[in-house]
């Protein structure tokens, strides 16, 4: 347990360093606007293709499940402009109190701080919410709500695609993100670099079961609480699945996956905790980032213990 918890710091002390901000930042911008640009040219083709699965829904269940919808994007916009509104009415504050060693490190805390409050209310007053969205969906005609959820289902397909995308480009770059932090904190050791085509070929396999996964569980997403479960199982699994073997191929001179899977909890632990950065956008940039170092940094201690 000591190894994990010291995996967990050094992976969030490590991905607030430039030098590591500066993948996440320019691999996740770049994911985000190459499926900004894809969603832009075949939005209509999406919000049909969405149609055409709510059609084949129980209206009780499109209702129930487009209140739920509503409800969490509604979390989202609050969480991002309760982060906008703090920077712009004490943007000049912030920037006099705030050094700029420590501003990326406050701008983390502030979206973090954001979303567990919004959190919080939600968690009190999330049933009430609910409650109010489902009423808003009974009273408008069937062609408004199914517009208003084929919209979030697109943008449920989007949104999914940027993550996936941004965890099989961290995967693809693992070596020389893992040989910077290599030259920072294990001098003395080498980054194993000769399974280059084993990393490509396992990541390929895994973002392809995603795929896979996601589409057979697509139906339960229309089943509120189950749709969020089932939505963070699957990222669960692609994170713990790349991101081990991604560590393990950086780690050892011979991958053993038995001796790994002696370590799955832990292994389990870490990529729960990088799949919890996909439920803030922004933050969920830095979520591979901190799942290859983490697992990386945890690997490395116990290969010294044994």
């Amino acid at each position: 347990m000591k190894n994990v918890m010291n995996a967990i710091l050094f992976g969030f002390r490590e991905i607030l360093t430039w030098n590591t901000m500066k993948y996440a930042l320019l691999t996740g911008l770049l994911v985000t606007l190459v499926w900004a640009g894809i969603g832009y040219l075949l939005w209509d083709q999406m919000i049909a293709l969405s149609s055409t699965v709510i059609d084949l829904v129980p209206f009780s269940m499109i209702r129930s499940n487009g209140a739920w919808m509503l409800s969490t994007f509604l979390w989202f916009q609050v969480v991002i402009v309760t982060f906008s509104l703090i920077f712009v009415f004490f943007g000049n504050l912030i920037l006099r109190k705030v050094s700029k060693e420590n501003y990326t490190l406050f701008s983390l805390s502030v979206a973090v701080a954001s979303a567990i409050f919004w959190a919080i209310v939600w968690f009190f007053k999330g049933e009430y919410i609910y409650h109010q969205f489902l009423k808003l969906l009974t009273w408008l005609p069937f062609e408004t709500i199914e517009k208003s959820i084929a919209f979030l289902i697109a943008f449920y397909f989007l949104y999914n695609a940027i993550i996936i995308s941004t965890i099989f480009l961290t995967s693809l770059f693992s070596k020389p993100l893992i040989s910077s932090v290599e030259k920072r904190h294990f001098e003395e050791d080498e980054v194993v670099r000769d399974h280059n085509f084993k990393i490509i070929s396992y990541t390929l396999k895994d973002s392809f079961l995603f795929i896979v996964a996601s589409l057979v569980a697509f139906p339960l997403l229309f089943i509120p609480v189950l749709n969020i479960l089932v939505q963070t199982v699957l990222w669960i699994y692609v994170i713990k699945d790349t991101m081990t073997f991604d560590a393990a191929a950086l780690v050892y001179e011979n991958v053993d996956t038995k001796e790994i899977k002696k370590h799955r909890f832990a292994l389990w632990t870490l990529s729960s905790i990088t799949a919890l950065f996909n439920f803030v956008p922004g933050l969920h940039m830095f979520g591979p980032f901190f799942g290859e170092i983490s697992m990386f940094h945890y690997l490395k201690s116990i290969q010294k213990e044994s």
